[in-house]
């Protein structure tokens, strides 16, 4: 994500499924917010590599119109979220960033992606298994706002090939 992106991303994180179904670390976000966010929080995810907070974008224009986020890194697997701008909905978009995403992951090394969700977000269970993920288990689990929610757990095996270069 780059600060152009920070004033798209301020306006999609306050929309209201994002807000119901993504439950994101901060409660509102601002350009300035979102700035500081790529400056400070995200850029050392990236350093560690444990946090990718990226852009999905239009590929005929390259402007902002969603989120896709890998966190809980570890040495098998990341959790993917991921969120679209009401505009881009239905057109395939959050498909395209959870392929790209898995091929990501195969190319670090890793073997499995994860991803929860609500049971009342129908949208991203389509979407997760159409992108190949199993759904699991149903749980009480900690969302990354902190709030403590009722879950359905998602995962998909990856094969494993070279690592990135």
């Amino acid at each position: 994500m780059e600060h152009k992106d920070a004033a798209a991303y301020a306006v999609g994180a306050d929309d209201p499924l994002v807000r119901e179904f993504a439950h994101l670390p901060e409660p509102e976000y601002t350009e300035a917010s979102v700035s500081r966010l790529i400056d400070g929080v995200i850029r050392e995810g990236l350093t560690r590599g444990d946090l990718a907070v990226l852009t999905v974008a239009d590929p005929g224009t390259d402007e902002f119109i969603g989120s896709l986020v890998l966190f809980n890194v570890d040495t098998e697997a990341a959790e993917v979220g991921f969120w679209v701008r009401p505009d881009h909905r239905g057109r395939g978009a959050a498909h395209a960033s959870l392929s790209l995403a898995s091929t990501l992951i195969q190319r670090s090394g890793l073997t499995r992606l994860t991803a929860r969700t609500v049971p009342e977000n129908l949208g991203a269970q389509r979407v997760l298994e159409r992108a190949g993920f199993t759904r699991g288990a149903r749980a009480r689990s900690m969302a990354p706002s902190g709030e403590e929610v009722l879950l359905l757990h998602y995962s998909r095996e990856i094969r494993p090939s070279a690592p990135l270069p």
